[in-house]
């Protein structure tokens, strides 16, 4: 925390619980000297504010280290963290890049049109994650006829990858002893997976993905 931000927490204590300045400045951390010192403004403070504000607008990509090589190229006297101090008070930020489409996977068969008509020929499964008493996460693996809506497996580990989904899917497939005709899931990297991509061809089961942020076009199940 800057002097700055501990002599403004001092004032708060100061003024809200009626502390004395010797233990607000205690419990805060902060010399008594430097609360009492008013802090000085350079004379090209403004001047500095207003060239870091005219650089961001014009490389909004860049951030204050460039900015203080850029003042430096410009003939400015400054160091480097009293610029960054004046960027954050300034409140200039870089961008936060927009977030990566999810990968999508290929379906064999449109999603919203696949309804289960028999048992074992649309298989759903999705993950739900919980927290242990030790506060570590578990992450479970539901399995699902959809027309029969049964549970056909519930898998609870602190890891769940494509190939443990593979695992799970192998060992239904020789309870029941015959492969689904379609797989749905979402487009998780567990679904995506390459494992699961060769499990589909090689029993020659389908895929049907469903819409991104649609959730209800999963099975349910009244066993889970």
């Amino acid at each position: 925390m800057s002097p700055q931000r501990r002599r403004r927490a001092v004032l708060m204590l100061q003024d809200r619980l009626g502390l004395s300045e010797r233990r607000a400045c205690r419990y805060v951390g902060q010399p008594r000297s430097t609360q009492r010192r008013e802090p000085l403004v350079a004379e090209d403070d403004a001047a500095l504010r207003s060239q870091l504000r005219a650089f961001s607008r014009t490389r909004p990509r860049w951030g204050y280290r460039q900015a203080h090589q850029y003042l430096l190229d410009q003939g400015w006297s400054v160091n480097r963290k009293r610029v960054q101090r004046l960027w954050r008070e300034e409140g200039l930020r870089v961008p936060q890049k927009r977030r990566k489409r999810l990968r999508r996977g290929e379906s064999t068969v449109a999603g919203d049109r696949l309804r289960a008509e028999r048992p074992d020929q649309v298989w759903a499964f999705d993950f739900q994650f919980d927290v242990t008493n030790d506060g570590r996460a578990v992450k479970l693996l539901y399995v699902v006829d959809e027309f029969t809506r049964e549970a056909l497996a519930m898998e609870a580990d602190r890891r769940i990858d494509g190939d443990k989904v593979v695992d799970v899917l192998d060992r239904i497939v020789r309870e029941r002893g015959c492969h689904p005709e379609f797989v749905r899931c979402d487009n998780g990297p567990e679904m995506t997976s390459a494992a699961l991509r060769d499990w589909c061809r090689f029993s020659r089961t389908g895929a049907a993905f469903i819409e991104p942020g649609s959730p209800w076009e999963e099975g349910v199940s009244s066993s889970v």
